[in-house]
């Protein structure tokens, strides 16, 4: 077979098409590590889908080392600005928050829920982010499915890492069987409900069975669920010992919702990975965040939606959910301010699925104006999510080794984070998605 070169981005693949054996990108400007200088002039090498080499100049067909039986496909983005893939470390992919979200939950099917996914798959991909987590699907194999057909090619989507049933105690944050009737609740029961030790650490356990990648659980009460609970802790510390050290026996890390700051440091005492939302931390969380060395998603973007909601009297939230989110979204920026002055680590995350799947980008503008600079707010959706899944061996840089996934913007990032808003190309694995 004869090589092919495949010039410019008019020529590039379709979305979805099977990847040339050689991917070659000419980047204008390469953030290659986020936190580092970016570069220009540039030329990343993609070989079957991995990055082989990042090289200075705009390399020729010619020095890249490809056989005459190889194809090659060359990109032209001489005048973009080129970085990684970006990651979001918490989403909801099977679903998006909306006036009939609580009648769906009895009337979609796994199958439903599947297709579902996979639409809201590509809309996330659309939007720059190569890969996500999944925190909490329920019950349903879907989101198994889902993974696992992303990964086989056969639907177009980010990488997908998921936990499956979140991790909660009966009736809490998680359960989300509130305010059904008994017969309906039963059909609803969550796997991943548990009370007491022994319980708990089936409960991690089941999970992993079914695949999950990572373990997601409720340390305290949460805005959504229809209860009127509080924001404070619901599992006891034993139990929380116990799904952690079930958790880290089989592998696998452990990240956990908490708004109220004692069910924050109990979690962190117990030995959580990170923490979702982190509302209500004080100094001893910013402490034991340093001790223990785990992660803060913030995930400000859900903050910012579930209060536009609350405002509005016309919204579907019922009474709790909206007493809650008053109390919760105005307070939550204060908090990522504070932690990030304190010195805790941060992962880009944005509970999207409260707010609509492809909008994630809108996080990045949130987090610089809680403090950080749009170079600190890359690092936490690139480095710094690809350490929080612990996949910094593939992820989060261009560099030898890792992924090929790139995403592009016509303008500057560093100068102007809302950039990222409106991603021009993104390529995964060596294939492009999304292009000028």
């Amino acid at each position: 077979m004869t090589r092919l070169f495949l010039l410019a981005a008019l020529f590039c693949l379709p979305a979805g098409a099977q990847a040339a054996d050689y991917a070659v990108v000419h980047a204008g400007r390469l953030l290659a590590f986020p936190g580092e200088e970016a570069r220009s002039d540039q030329t990343v090498i993609i070989k079957d889908g991995m990055v082989e080499r990042v090289a200075a100049g705009f390399i020729g067909q010619d020095e890249i080392g490809a056989s005459a039986d190889d194809t090659v496909a060359v990109h032209d983005l001489k005048n973009m600005f080129v970085m990684p893939g970006l990651i979001d470390g918490h989403v909801h992919i099977l679903s998006e928050n909306n006036p009939r979200a609580r009648l769906q939950r009895v009337e979609m099917s796994e199958a439903d829920l599947a297709i579902a996914g996979a639409g809201f798959a590509e809309k996330t991909l659309m939007a720059g982010f190569t890969t996500v987590r999944d925190v909490g699907a329920g019950s349903s194999d879907a989101i198994f499915a889902l993974r696992d057909g992303i990964a086989r090619g056969d639907v177009p989507g980010p990488r997908l890492f998921a936990s499956g049933a979140t991790i909660s105690v009966t009736g809490g944050h998680g359960d989300g069987t509130q305010g059904y009737t008994d017969e309906i609740a039963e059909l609803l029961h969550s796997k991943g409900v548990c009370d007491g030790v022994g319980e708990c650490r089936k409960a991690v356990r089941e999970q992993v069975r079914r695949g999950a990648d990572h373990i997601k659980l409720t340390a305290t009460a949460g805005v959504l669920s229809n209860t009127a609970a509080g924001l404070e802790q619901q599992f006891f510390d034993d139990e929380l010992k116990a799904i952690m050290d079930s958790a880290h026996a089989m592998g696998r890390k452990v990240t956990a919702h908490a708004h109220g700051v004692n069910g924050i440091n109990a979690a962190l005492r117990a030995g959580v990975d990170s923490i979702e939302h982190g509302t209500y931390l004080d100094n001893e969380s910013i402490r034991l965040f340093k001790r223990t060395g785990a992660y803060l998603v913030p995930t400000l973007l859900a903050g910012a939606t579930v209060v536009e909601w609350a405002e509005d009297p016309t919204s579907f939230l019922l009474p709790p959910q909206r007493a809650k989110a008053l109390q919760v979204g105005p307070v939550m920026h204060d908090m990522a301010k504070r932690a990030h002055e304190g010195g805790v680590k941060i992962a880009f995350g944005t509970d999207t699925g409260v707010s609509k799947h492809g909008e994630n980008a809108r996080e990045f503008a949130l987090l610089v104006s809680a403090g950080m600079t749009p170079m600190e707010a890359i690092r936490a959706a690139t480095v710094a999510g690809a350490d929080n899944l612990g996949k910094s061996d593939v992820l989060g840089s261009i560099a030898p080794g890792k992924y090929g996934d790139l995403v592009a913007v016509e303008g500057d990032p560093l100068s102007d984070v809302t950039e990222l808003e409106d991603i021009d190309f993104v390529m995964k694995e060596g294939v492009v998605y999304k292009r000028p």
